[in-house]
Formats: C-alpha cells, sequence, structure tokens
C-alpha cells in the first residue's frame, strides 16, 4: 500500500526484512566457506575449541558489516543525502521561523543506521579481540583469572592484540560522535575518523602476510576502503529507502558514482591481493584459491547490475519520481545487490581463516635487507637501473590514476559545454602525476630505503618538482568550474572544496610565513629526530612521510606560483625573499651533512649488508651535497616563475590604468593637475597689508 512520505511523495513501505535475509546469507555462506577452507579443523597443538572454531568467522563477519555500515551511513550524512527537507529553489521547510529547519526522514534513518551500527562495530570488535586470542594461544574462551591475565597480555604487548584494542577505541569514539553530532564538518570528521579505524586492521589483515608485506598492505587497504563505500553505501541506501522521496534519483545517482570508483578498486586490489599471496594460475586450485575465485565472481555480478541499474533504473526512477513505481523500481535495484554482498562478505570472512598454498610461515633464510625492508637487497645502483628497478607502491598508483580520471573528465566536462580549458594545464597536472608514480615506485623509492642519497633524491623531488607540475595543473579552479552546485541543502564536492578553501585552517596552512617555516624547518626537524627512523621501520611511517613531503611542497609552491585560490596570498617581493630564506636554510642544512661525522639512524643504513656503492657516512654526506646542489635547482627556477608573474602583473595594471584612462579621458590625471594648481595659488598668493583693508573700509 503505498503512503505518503514526509518528503511529500507517494512510497512504498520500506521492506527491512531483506537486510535479514542478507546477513542470514552471509552467516550462511561464512560457515560453509569456513567449512570448505578447514577452518573449523581441530588444531594440531592446542585447540581452542568448538566456539572458536565455529564462532570466530561469524563474529568477523559481523564486525567487517557493522564497520561497513557506520562507515557508509556517515559517508551517506556528509556528503550524499540531504540533511534538511527543502522546497522550490532550495529553501528549507518544515520549521517555524525560529527553530531548525526539519531534519530530512531519509537523514534521520541513514543516521540511526550509523548510530546501531557503530555501536555493533564497537562489541563486535572487542569480540573479535577475544576471539582472536583464544585462536592464537588455542585457549578455549573463559572467564579465568588465567584466561584474563594472558588476554591482557596479549593486548598491551602483541601488535595484534593492540591493534584490535586502537579498533575497539576508535569504533567506540565513532559510536558517541554518531549520536551526538549532525553539523556537516562534524560528520565529515566523523567519517574520516571511521575511516582510520580500518587502519589497524589493514596493519593486521590475512593480506598482510603475503610474500611483499608493504604492497600487500596497501592492496588490502585499498580493498578494505572500496568495500566499506560500496556495501556500507548500499546499506545506507537501503535503509533510508523510499524516504528519500523526490531526491531519490540524484541520490541514487550520486551512489551509483561513488560506487562504480568502490568497484574498481575493490576488484583491481583484490587481483593485486591474489598475485602476491598465491602462485598463479596453480594456487587458484586450492581451497583458498576457490574462496577467491568465487569471492571476486560475487564482485563482478555485482557491478554488473550496477551497470545496468545506472542505465536503465536510475533513468527510470527520475521520470517515475513521486509515484508509487518509483518505490517498486527502488526496490528492485536494491534486493539483488544486498543478497548477493552477503554473500559476498560471507566469503571474505571465511577468506580470512582460510591458509593459503604454501601457509603463513617465512622463509627460514630472510637476508638482512629483506628484514628491515621487507623485499631483497637491490642490485648495484647505476644511472640505468635509476629507471628499470621498480616496485610498484599501489597507493599512489591508485591515487594517480583516480586523480588523472578526474582532472580529465572535468576539462572534457569544460570543453563540451564551450568552456575552454589550456591543454598545458592537463599536460602539467599528467606529468606530475607520472612523476609522483616514478618517484614513489620507481629506482628512487626502492634504492631510497637502502642509501641515504637516493632518499634525498627523492625526498627533494616529491618537494620540489613534482608539486611543482601539480600545482601548475590548477585542480582546484578546474574543479570549481567542472563542477555543478548543489541546491537540495546537501554538500558535494564542490561545496566541501570551498569550505576548505574559505576555512580557519586553509588560512593557517597556506599563510605565507608559515608555509615557509614549514618548507624550511621540517626538514630538520624529520632526519634529526627519530621521524625519520619510523619512516624507515615502519610501512606507517613511509606512506606518512610522502604525504608529508608532497603536501609541505604543495603547500609552497603554490603560496609562490600557484593560481588556485587561497584565503591570503604574499606580494611578490615577500615571496622572493622568503625563496631566498628558503633556498638559504636548505644550503645550509646540506652543509650540515657535508660535514657531519655522526651517521643518522647507523643501525638501519649499516644493517641492511650493501657490499657496493658508498660507506654509510660517505653517503649520507653525498646526501648533503645532493640537498645543497640540486636541491637549490629548482628554487632558482620558481624564483624565476615569481619574477615573470611579478613581470606580468605589473605590466596587467598599467594596461588596466591605460583602459580606465581611455574611458573617462584622464579624469584621474585631470584631478591631480587641478589639485596641484590649486596648490600652487595657494602657495604664492600675497596677502594684503592690514593698513590698505583699513583705507579701503
Amino acid at each position: 500500500m503505498a503512503v505518503r512520505s514526509a518528503a511529500g511523495t507517494p512510497e512504498v513501505s520500506p521492506k527491512p526484512w531483506w537486510l535479514a535475509v542478507a546477513g542470514l546469507i552471509a552467516v550462511t555462506v561464512v560457515l560453509a566457506a569456513t567449512v570448505y577452507g578447514r577452518g573449523v579443523l581441530p588444531a594440531e597443538t592446542r585447540d581452542p575449541g568448538a566456539l572458536v572454531r565455529w564462532g570466530f568467522g561469524i563474529v568477523q563477519t559481523v564486525h567487517n558489516i557493522a564497520a561497513a555500515a557506520t562507515i557508509g551511513a556517515l559517508v551517506f550524512a556528509a556528503f550524499i543525502v540531504p540533511p534538511a527537507l527543502t522546497g522550490r529553489g532550495g529553501k528549507r521547510r518544515g520549521s517555524d521561523a525560529a527553530g531548525p529547519p526539519a531534519e530530512h526522514p531519509a537523514f534521520t534513518r541513514i543516521m540511526a543506521l550509523a548510530a546501531a551500527a557503530s555501536i555493533l562495530w564497537t562489541l563486535s570488535a572487542m569480540a573479535v579481540l577475544v576471539f582472536s586470542f583464544a585462536d592464537l594461544v588455542g585457549m578455549p574462551i573463559s572467564g579465568s583469572p588465567e584466561f584474563a591475565m594472558q588476554l591482557a597480555s596479549y593486548i598491551t604487548e602483541l601488535p595484534t592484540g593492540t591493534a584490535w584494542l586502537w579498533v575497539v577505541i576508535i569504533s567506540a569514539t565513532v559510536a558517541t560522535a554518531a549520536f551526538a553530532v549532525r553539523s556537516p564538518a562534524g560528520l565529515a570528521a566523523t567519517a574520516v575518523l571511521a575511516t582510520v579505524g580500518l587502519v589497524p586492521m589493514i596493519l593486521i589483515g590475512h593480506a598482510a602476510g603475503g610474500t611483499d608485506h608493504e604492497q600487500a598492505i596497501n592492496s588490502l587497504g585499498l580493498h578494505l576502503l572500496g568495500v566499506c563505500l560500496w556495501f556500507g553505501g548500499l546499506l545506507a541506501l537501503a535503509v533510508a529507502g523510499t524516504r528519500l522521496g523526490k531526491d531519490t534519483a540524484a541520490v541514487i545517482g550520486r551512489f551509483s558514482i561513488l560506487a562504480g570508483f568502490a568497484f574498481a578498486v575493490v576488484v583491481a586490489s583484490g587481483l593485486i591481493n591474489a598475485a602476491i599471496r598465491i602462485d598463479l594460475p596453480a594456487g587458484l586450485a586450492s581451497p583458498y584459491g576457490v574462496l577467491l575465485i568465487a569471492k571476486t565472481a560475487g564482485a563482478l555480478v555485482l557491478g554488473g547490475i550496477g551497470f545496468l541499474h545506472r542505465q536503465r533504473l536510475i533513468p527510470a526512477l527520475a521520470a517515475a519520481a513521486g509515484t508509487a513505481r518509483a518505490g517498486r523500481l527502488f526496490w528492485r535495484l536494491i534486493v539483488m545487490e544486498l543478497l548477493i554482498m552477503g554473500a559476498v562478505s560471507g566469503l571474505a570472512a571465511a577468506l580470512s581463516r582460510t591458509p593459503p598454498p604454501g601457509g603463513e610461515d617465512i622463509r627460514p633464510a630472510l637476508t638482512p635487507a629483506e628484514i628491515l625492508t621487507g623485499y631483497p637487497l637491490p642490485p648495484e645502483l647505476t644511472p640505468e637501473r635509476w629507471f628499470t628497478v621498480w616496485r610498484p607502491d599501489w597507493l599512489w598508483i591508485a591515487i594517480a590514476v583516480l586523480a588523472a580520471y578526474l582532472y580529465l573528465r572535468a576539462a572534457r566536462a569544460l570543453h563540451r559545454r564551450g568552456d575552454g580549458w589550456p591543454w598545458v594545464r592537463s599536460v602539467l597536472w599528467l606529468l606530475g602525476l607520472a612523476a609522483l608514480v616514478f618517484f614513489t615506485s620507481g629506482g628512487p623509492s626502492v634504492y631510497g630505503r637502502i642509501m641515504f642519497s637516493a632518499h634525498m633524491i627523492d625526498h627533494m623531488a616529491l618537494t620540489m618538482i613534482v608539486p611543482v607540475f601539480l600545482v601548475l595543473g590548477a585542480p582546484v579552479t578546474l574543479a570549481l568550474r567542472a563542477l555543478a552546485p548543489r541546491h537540495d541543502g546537501s554538500r558535494g564536492p564542490r561545496e566541501w572544496i570551498l569550505v576548505l578553501v574559505h576555512s580557519r585552517v586553509a588560512a593557517v596552512l597556506t599563510h605565507p610565513i608559515f608555509v615557509a617555516a614549514n618548507f624550511a624547518g621540517s626538514i630538520v626537524l624529520f632526519y634529526f629526530s627519530d621521524a625519520f627512523g619510523f619512516a624507515l621501520r615502519e610501512h606507517t611511517g613511509h606512506v606518512l612521510m610522502t604525504v608529508h613531503f608532497v603536501i609541505t611542497g604543495d603547500l609552497f609552491i603554490l603560496s609562490m606560483i600557484g593560481t588556485d585560490p587561497v584565503p591570503r596570498r604574499a606580494p611578490y617581493p615577500l615571496r622572493l625573499l622568503l625563496l631566498l630564506a628558503t633556498m638559504a636554510f636548505h644550503a645550509f642544512f646540506g652543509v650540515t651533512l657535508m660535514g657531519s661525522t655522526t651517521l643518522i639512524q647507523p643501525d638501519w643504513f649499516t644493517g641492511l649488508g650493501r657490499d657496493w656503492g658508498l660507506p654509510p657516512l660517505a653517503d649520507q654526506q653525498m646526501a648533503g651535497a645532493i640537498t645543497w646542489g640540486i636541491g637549490e635547482v629548482p628554487t632558482l627556477l620558481i624564483a624565476i616563475g615569481v619574477a615573470v608573474m611579478w613581470s606580468r602583473s605589473d605590466a596587467r595594471e598599467m594596461r588596466r590604468t591605460d583602459r580606465a584612462a581611455d574611458r573617462n579621458q584622464d579624469a584621474e590625471l585631470q584631478a591631480y593637475n587641478a589639485m596641484l594648481s590649486r596648490m600652487g595659488e595657494r602657495a604664492y598668493r600675497v596677502p594684503a597689508r592690514p593698513d590698505d583693508r583699513s583705507e579701503v573700509q
């Protein structure tokens, strides 16, 4: 029976029992797949009991679904669904003049989902923490003091236990915020925090134990993020139901775009994980390989269904807006995807409990370089090996591919509507992304973990070469011109870009003094503290180091020669002064390294087993020469760019003044001359004598 929604359009009563069916399918599949993958067989040494063998996969499935639902609901609330009811022209309705606007019923449901799912996420994370400990030590779950003491040691001393503790803390914090936060900025921050909750799971995930640990972590991180955005968004869409009313087609269209990107990330990262975990194609015949094939097939089927929906059902929903037929079309969109997604989630949980072919044993003869870096010592560095030795960093490759696609799509949108966009900027942007991939996956990155000098080349490139191309591509200007504004009260990409550009944080981060101090001072803080060691030892530190280098360089170049909007831009004389100051500071740092007799991070650079190239201390001194010599070349080029922009700015100002003078017949100059004339008359006027005035009287 059709009823009238709060949004003012007919709707079909939602069918929440489909969610229960999807959950039942997930549990059934995880049990069957775990049996097939031999995850419930008793351990050969110590058996944790039937509860752990059968229940571990179930609590993991519940945890994965709850985490995805939390992230998906928060992303929907912050970026996709309008928070309040709107009338014609985008004006909010349903509230009195003094009270707050009426909350959109779909937004209310989605926030309820976020609150409930985050609580379930917290409880299931606690359950996974206990089950993972029992499974690891082979001890049945109990309330004995011995079990409690060993569980406490597991949480505080072992990385896996500490990671799950962080998941519990983050999920509990998100649950608290889900009840209290309703502002767009607060919801966006909570969504980011929930996404950060995936990081501990990524670092200890089943794929992180592959032959290439760091790249397995990267691909697993991309995989989990894509799954949460896709599956979690689908759950949020199902819970919102037809309460979206007239906004149904718009919301589904926005989610369809997000789901398309997530689908590509999930499939690509899954294939990369497969290549890292098993030997192809022989490993596909193992139970692990069969489950992997089934999971991939399910994802492909979901992607195909989503494509058909985007091509057919979404236009039909737009045409049937405001009718009962729209509700039927909506549930036709949701039901099949939910059922298949439930099965895929069960397969994913079972896959984490299934040993890959060959097991997880580390090879006994690890070299010192493999122990420290995670990959074998590369061959002796020669000029051609800068370009021929590669170790793909899938995180930055994915970022570069996505950034290239979005940029070219925006440029094409401008051309389609008749607006131009300089092709030179597009080329510069693509060159910057290609350089980013090279300096994170090519020779400078591979040898940067082995030699200080190679690391410094990589540092200088990520800070002073890659940002130049990216900044000259003017991506923010392109996005603001290409993206259409929203009129339903929600914040899309364009709205969020404007919020960030005009925020106080942006005003501080892009302030010329702060940018210069950060660019010059962070290099000293990084290398003369343990931050450098953290970046060498830990994959998380290495990723944060790269992010810091690129962002620091972007902000500095943007303040010098960028054209994208910023809250405050320094005048040209101050820019040149700041450039000279940073150049001098880099030179001082380089000279300090050249004259140093103490090795930075000695345990690392002397423990790699490298028997070619310069000794570690001489190599460190070479890194100082690189900082002093090579690092100043981009700075000099940037200074030339600032001088050219200054000259062009003066020329534009002169042309503007000349055009204004032509329009008003030099009115400003005539007024100035008249003022000079009046001043001259007053200066040379002879006052009358007092006796002359008396005679006149």
